[in-house]
Formats: C-alpha cells, sequence, structure tokens
C-alpha cells in the first residue's frame, strides 16, 4: 500500500455555499477540479465526519472537510528512445510538434511508441505527476493523425498553470485543415455542444445529451471547389471538436473516415488536420509566447495538388 496524503481544511467564510468541489480546489491547488470529483466518487473526503456523497454539496463555514489522496500511481510505461522535435524546453515546460500517427499517451492497444513513452526518455523524472494518471506531463492532447504543437509540463506547478489557462480559454490554438465543399461565407463561428454520441460511444457529436459548451472559430484560407483549406481556432477544448463540428455543418475533414465519409482521396491517411499555432502564458516568467509549426510535408502536398487542378 503507498504513502497517501491527508488535508484537514476548515471552511471558511467566504466560501458559503460553495460547491465542494470548488472549495476544496481553490484550499489545494495542487488539486485540479477534475481529480478532486474523483476522490469524492472513490469517498475519500469526508465533511464533519460524514463521506461526502456528491460534488455538488453546498459548504457552511466552519465545516471541517478531510481529503485522503492516494499516492500517485507508479507508470506502467516504459521510456522509449524516439526522435522527438522539441520546438522549445526550460525547466517547466516542453513543446513538440508531434507527427501524424503517433499515439500521445499509453492506453490499452498502445502500450509503447507513445509520445509519453518519448518524453519519458528525454526529461526523465522531470514532469508533472498531476492527478496520478499514466499521463505524465500531459495537459492537452491532439488525436493520433493529427500533428502539430502540444505543450508539456515538467512540474506540478506549470501543469496547473497552463490548465487553468486552458479553462479560463486563454490559451491560442490555431489549427489548419482541409474540408469537403465550399464555404458561403469567409469566416464564421460554430457554437454547439459536444458529448459521446447516443448511437455510437465510439464517437463524439453535437448534442445536448450530457453534452458540454464547444465553440470553434473558422476562416477560409484557400478554395478549391471541392475542397476548402480553413483555419479553425479553438475556443473551448473538446475531444475531436474540429472534426464534430466541421461535420455538423457539411464540412467534414478530408481523410476523417470517422466524421467524413469513407473514401480516401489522395492518399491522406487519417483527418488532414495540423495544430499549427499554440500560445500561452510562461507559468513562471508570465510572459506571453506564442509557437508555430510548418504544415506537414504531405499536407503541402496535396494542398498543391488541389491548386494544380484549379
Amino acid at each position: 500500500m503507498g504513502r497517501e496524503s491527508i488535508y484537514n481544511i476548515k471552511v471558511r467564510d467566504e466560501q458559503q455555499g460553495a460547491r465542494i468541489d470548488q472549495a476544496l480546489s481553490f484550499a489545494l491547488p495542487e488539486l485540479s477540479r477534475s481529480f478532486v470529483q474523483k476522490l469524492i466518487q472513490q469517498g475519500a473526503v469526508e465533511v464533519d465526519g460524514t463521506v461526502c456523497a456528491s460534488k455538488k454539496l453546498r459548504v457552511e463555514p466552519g465545516q471541517e472537510i478531510k481529503v485522503v489522496v492516494p499516492e500517485p500511481e507508479e507508470l506502467d510505461v516504459v521510456p522509449e528512445d524516439l526522435p522527438l522535435d522539441i520546438v522549445y524546453e526550460d525547466q517547466d515546460v516542453l513543446v513538440v510538434n508531434k507527427p501524424k500517427g503517433m499515439v500521445v499517451h499509453p492506453a490499452a492497444g498502445n502500450h509503447s511508441g507513445t509520445l509519453v513513452n518519448a518524453i519519458l526518455h528525454h526529461c526523465g523524472q522531470d514532469l508533472s505527476s498531476i492527478n496520478g494518471v499514466v499521463r505524465p506531463g500531459i495537459v492537452h492532447r491532439i488525436d493520433k493523425d493529427t500533428s502539430g504543437l502540444l505543450m508539456v509540463a515538467k512540474n506540478d506547478m506549470a501543469h496547473r498553470s497552463l490548465a487553468e489557462q486552458l479553462e479560463r480559454h486563454t490559451i491560442d490554438r490555431a489549427y489548419r485543415a482541409i474540408v469537403y465543399n465550399n464555404f458561403t461565407q469567409d469566416s464564421g463561428t460554430i457554437d454547439a455542444p459536444i458529448g459521446r454520441d447516443p448511437k455510437n460511444r465510439l464517437r463524439q457529436a453535437v448534442t445536448e445529451l450530457h453534452s458540454k459548451k464547444a465553440v470553434t472559430h473558422y476562416q477560409v484560407m484557400e478554395r478549391f471547389g471541392t475542397f476548402t483549406h480553413i483555419e479553425a481556432r479553438l475556443e473551448t477544448g473538446r475531444t475531436h471538436q474540429i472534426r464534430v463540428h466541421m461535420a455538423h455543418i457539411k464540412h467534414p475533414l478530408l481523410g476523417d473516415t470517422v466524421y467524413g465519409p469513407g473514401k480516401n482521396p489522395f492518399g491522406a491517411g487519417g483527418q488532414m488536420l495540423h495544430a499549427k499555432v499554440l500560445g500561452f502564458q510562461h507559468p513562471r516568467s508570465g510572459v506571453r509566447m506564442t509557437f508555430e509549426s510548418p504544415l506537414p510535408e504531405q499536407f503541402e502536398k496535396i494542398l498543391k495538388k488541389m491548386r494544380n487542378r484549379k
């Protein structure tokens, strides 16, 4: 049995009526709100000696809250000497350019060859352990077949800061995509909630059922008639957000056989989506940093073919 950490907190006057998950993530900034919610589900939070049954419980001044945090899980992932395209690195953050086809973190069926295997080899133990999960340093993710920029936290302070910036929607994330069909406008915003597809649990969908707010802004870069090259900026970061939103407005991504046509013109081999721009406030210095990644060779080749066909 690993060592656990026990926190005893007294609810302050200014927290009157706050939800317990909010109160605890404020009192214990090293724990994310989602992790606090998980602890509540596991019965690891007590209020005045009684196990808390709901993350929505409203707290009152003077209440005593006890939180038992288990020791972070040992990571059952082997560091691997894989090529890493490092765009920027310091003591707090690492920005990498992920190639298309690489999975970000290990899961069933993908225990090796992931970005996590590579950064474990590169960074050793210098990665955040927040949430005690098998995803050291990973603050956000991009799909296996999406290429481009990803930030990695090298300590818990950096992880908390970057996660908070994601939650406040202050991180700049711009993607390039090639999508089906022409647009009637040069730009637009898709504001449609995303959740698990009620008809297919392996997909996400625009749905009002158990969904979260999702907002994507898009701008036309080039028109090819049957296809369009766009830039998409994320205001929120839901799973498969750009892919789901573009399919929802009848502009599925080229090569996306999950949300678009089953055929694969131009030999795309997965959705044509590239995380081109990533901007955030540095966790330690507070300086705004912006990074840009060139379009991958395959993406450029397909654009060239489309230009030649015009």
